[in-house]
């Protein structure tokens, strides 16, 4: 039966995240707002004085620090009431405030960065020497000077920090314009009944075994798109090119560059990721070939992707069910651990169900105060999935807030994506081992197949796609809908092979991936995916050394590189092993279905 999406006022409050937590009303977060503008015009008279002493310069890192902490209240606050209906145009006032509100705080303090490199390392050293709450923003400053080559003057970078706000442009119209404006036409399954197609209801109505629905939605999403692709297409290419500015401006040689340098990653190892799924396109290849057989397919098609291949088997899996299933998988990492889980599910850091005009998605928010979780919880396995990698997320942020000063709590995105999925790998481990139907336990196998074709060669895919976009930006070549489509659709051919039909439709799919403006993102999904497999198979090996190791992991926000971080959990992801491990596994995951079905 096709569910009519509903408004937020329908659903019930113990199924909806407690933003209140942050503050009370809207004119508490107001009086906030009040407070961090003045307080960041105060930046300012440091000016000119951080070498003056050491007290003058903890001052300085003090007054940041609040208005950092402050500021993470003002956004969550903001951005989580936007997100329950993106059509309020209070929060859309809000939000538009704290982009400019973050322009005249980088504005303001545009010249720390320039006048701390000024000061002699035998200056800095002694102020480190002498007070001892200095110390703790050592490393902060460490990592400051090993930037000096990509540092401007205090002019130049006043004028960088007061474009700051344009520059969020791309990914607030897309955002806008994907999650508020776009409407889809209903799809029709094969018995003429109408459906409705929204962002929270395309992933399920391709997985339906009706293969009439899942073209009809297929063909409904992308060709809406399609209708605006070049308006896309631009929205696109002013992201490249903003990016292209940044890195130039700073003296990168290219827009990888300069995006991996901020998070202390080599760039070796983005191409590392590419190369070797490239060298592994054989399992992907092997995993069509095997979809084709078992569905009975004379020709599989784009929209066949997502069908679960082990039919009348599908598992509906309610929201408390969900919550039960991921606390009791999760039981490898300790009562510690699963502690912070209960408190995420007893006091409401989750947003549960679609509402009308709800952002698409789901994605865990690390506020100071707690986590914020946002679903659009559908009753699938999927959904369950999607519970266990978000609470991942969550307890990421939960434990880095708790052990780290404002100055190194918020982890680098290189590692935000490996507790997400560690905690799937250890739900997925859990179902496989306390399932006993034969039928049910391959078609868990299939949908760890798909984790593994939708994270690790997917996620490759799309990284490898933003990296031509940007090369092509760089290069000076015109980016239109018409060449990045033909880009992405050859991709396509790349990565799913011959025996499969690469449908024409699916060479739009660019245009509805909100992570292409998130400046490199998406080859995290494939590291981090690779990172957690590894994590996660020696946490059911060892057990509480492993655990012990893996939460100081969580802990260590960013008080050191993550490369280093993740060494001391015990993966080293400057090397291809872990990538060609993970990939090694999903090529025997697909020999054990074929044996199971055979």
């Amino acid at each position: 039966m096709n569910e009519k999406v509903r408004e937020r006022s329908e659903i019930s409050d113990e199924f909806k995240w407690a933003v209140n937590d942050i503050y009370s009303d809207d004119s508490c977060w107001r009086k906030d707002y009040d407070y961090v503008k003045n307080a960041a015009a105060k930046l300012e008279s440091y000016k000119g004085r951080l070498s003056a002493s050491s007290e003058i310069m903890l001052e300085y890192f003090k007054l940041n620090d609040d208005i950092g902490i402050r500021f993470d209240s003002l956004v969550n606050y903001a951005h989580r009431r936007r997100d329950e209906d993106n059509r309020n145009p209070v929060y859309q006032e809000m939000c538009g405030q704290l982009s400019a509100l973050i322009s005249e705080i980088s504005d303001a303090g545009s010249f720390e960065v320039p006048e701390i490199l000024s000061i002699s390392s035998e200056t800095l050293e002694k102020f480190f020497d002498e007070n001892e709450e200095l110390r703790l923003y050592k490393l902060y400053v460490s990592r400051l000077q090993k930037r000096k080559e990509h540092t401007l003057s205090e002019a130049e970078e006043r004028i960088m920090a007061l474009a700051g706000q344009m520059q969020e442009a791309p990914d607030t119209i897309y955002s806008v314009f994907s999650d508020a404006e776009l409407e889809f036409d209903d799809a029709v399954d094969s018995e003429g009944n109408a459906h409705q197609v929204t962002h929270g209801t395309y992933i399920p109505l391709v997985k339906s075994s009706d293969r009439v629905l899942r073209e009809s939605a297929f063909h409904s999403m992308y060709r809406t798109y399609g209708k605006y692709k070049n308006t896309i297409a631009a929205m696109l290419t002013a992201q490249t090119k903003q990016l292209s500015f940044n890195a130039k401006a700073r003296r990168y040689d290219s827009s990888l560059q300069a995006a991996l340098d901020g998070t202390e990653v080599p760039v070796s190892v983005y191409h590392n990721l590419i190369d070797s799924v490239h060298e592994n396109m054989e399992y992907m290849y092997k995993y069509v070939r095997l979809r084709k057989k078992l569905m009975d397919l004379d020709e599989l098609h784009m929209y066949d992707l997502y069908t679960p291949v082990v039919q009348d088997c599908d598992m509906k899996i309610s929201f408390e069910e969900a919550k039960k299933n991921v606390y009791d998988a999760l039981e490898p990492m300790g009562e510690e651990y699963r502690a912070v889980l209960r408190e995420g599910f007893e006091n409401r850091w989750i947003d549960v169900y679609e509402n009308t005009g709800k952002t698409s998605g789901a994605y865990s928010a690390g506020a100071k105060v707690h986590p914020f979780v946002l679903l659009n919880h559908k009753d699938t396995l999927n959904c369950e999935f999607t519970l266990a990698h978000e609470m991942g997320h969550a307890i990421h942020s939960y434990y880095s807030n708790k052990n780290q000063p404002a100055v190194y709590s918020d982890y680098v995105i290189f590692v935000a994506e490996v507790a997400s999925t560690c905690n799937e790998a250890l739900l997925m481990n859990y179902l496989l081992r306390t399932t006993e139907d034969k039928k049910q336990k391959a078609y868990l196998i299939n949908y760890f197949l798909e984790q593994f074709r939708t994270t690790l060669y997917r996620q490759t895919m799309f990284a490898e796609f933003e990296l031509k976009i940007n090369q092509m930006t760089e290069n000076g070549e015109g980016l239109t809908a018409e060449n990045i489509s033909k880009l992405y659709y050859d991709l396509n051919k790349l990565y799913f092979g011959d025996d499969i039909v690469i449908d024409e439709d699916i060479s739009l799919e660019w245009a509805r991936i909100p992570h292409f403006y998130y400046n490199y993102y998406v080859y995290q999904y494939a590291t981090g995916y690779s990172a957690a497999i590894a994590l996660s198979s020696r946490i059911l090996k060892e057990g509480k050394p492993a655990v012990d190791d893996y939460i100081k992991f969580l802990s260590g926000g960013c008080s050191a590189s993550p490369i280093e971080l993740l060494k001391t959990a015990g993966v080293d992801m400057s090397t291809p092993e872990p990538v060609n491990a993970a990939l090694k596994m999903f090529g025997e995951l697909i020999d054990e279905l074929e044996q199971l079905l055979d």
